[in-house]
């Protein structure tokens, strides 16, 4: 099985923050990668990852070959 393209992260937002994607207010999430890309990715993925806190710290973007968003994976707190 091939392994999907995926990117590392680094993401520190506040819950107040996250509020204003859930509300549908802000449609993508722009961040930069460990390796200093800036990446978009489609600001529901949140929901996924989103604590009391808000969403802090290290995590793995993996999307299909065509650059679609697949998935986000918490790697670490930063």
């Amino acid at each position: 099985m091939a392994t999907m393209p995926s990117i590392d992260v680094i993401i520190d937002l506040s819950y107040e923050a996250c509020l204003s994607h859930y509300a549908g207010q802000v449609a993508n999430v722009q961040t930069r990668s460990l390796d200093g890309r800036v990446v978009l990715f489609p600001a529901e993925a949140m929901r996924r990852v989103v604590t009391r806190d808000g969403v802090h710290g290290r995590f793995r973007l993996t999307f299909t070959d065509a650059g679609r968003f697949c998935s986000i994976t918490r790697l670490g707190v930063r």
